[in-house]
């Protein structure tokens, strides 16, 4: 049975403002809406690495939504790069995002997206990881990159579907999508099993 079917009287809620997000959702075909949670994000960072990290916000999101009704699926997801035993979030600053691209630079880092499916008696988190190999990127590139683009509500400080993805991605080994924000072929594997 096509997901369009199977979800055609459920509540599908997005519990993301990324407008990535909600494009590779409705890339998958399904009806939904969307909503924001203000969750904390702190973690421990000598507890939580790597996937872990996200696989906790991801459900501290799924969690945070209070209202969920009988007929409601809610998905909560969390994005984090990965380089030399470091979590890179989102930057805060012009400086903050060209440090986070510097450290990229040249190298191969992990990108892990958790994703979390709840509804009213059933939660499940699951994650996929991409290797992302960066060229080596001059200043001036990266600064170019920043300037135009404003990376600041991304993992990293960059978004793969941009510039810098154009001229600075050398190989990628999983998923695009994850990359983007949200693993879609994990995501339909998992609704198809609910």
């Amino acid at each position: 049975m096509l997901l369009t079917e199977k979800f055609k009287d459920t509540n599908i809620i997005l519990a993301s403002q990324s407008p990535r997000r909600k494009e590779l959702l409705a890339g998958l075909g399904l009806s939904f809406s969307t909503i924001s949670l203000d969750i904390d994000e702190t973690f421990d960072r000598d507890i939580y690495k790597a996937e872990k990290i996200t696989e906790l916000l991801s459900a501290k999101k799924a969690q945070a939504y209070t209202a969920i009704q009988p007929n409601d699926l809610i998905i909560t997801s969390d994005t984090t790069v990965w380089v030399d035993g470091e979590s890179l979030e989102k930057a805060e600053n012009r400086e903050e995002a060209y440090e986070m691209i510097k450290k990229l630079s040249g190298k191969t880092h992990s990108v892990y997206t958790s994703v979390t499916i709840r509804t009213i008696n059933k939660e499940k988190t699951f994650s996929d990881e991409t290797l992302v190999t960066f060229s080596d990127l001059s200043d001036e590139e990266i600064y170019f990159y920043i300037d135009n683009y404003k990376p600041y509500d991304k993992a990293g400080a960059y978004g793969v579907q941009e510039w810098i993805g154009y001229i600075g991605v050398e190989n990628m080994n999983g998923s695009y999508f994850n990359v983007m924000g949200l693993p879609t072929h994990k995501l339909y594997q998992e609704l198809k099993n609910l």
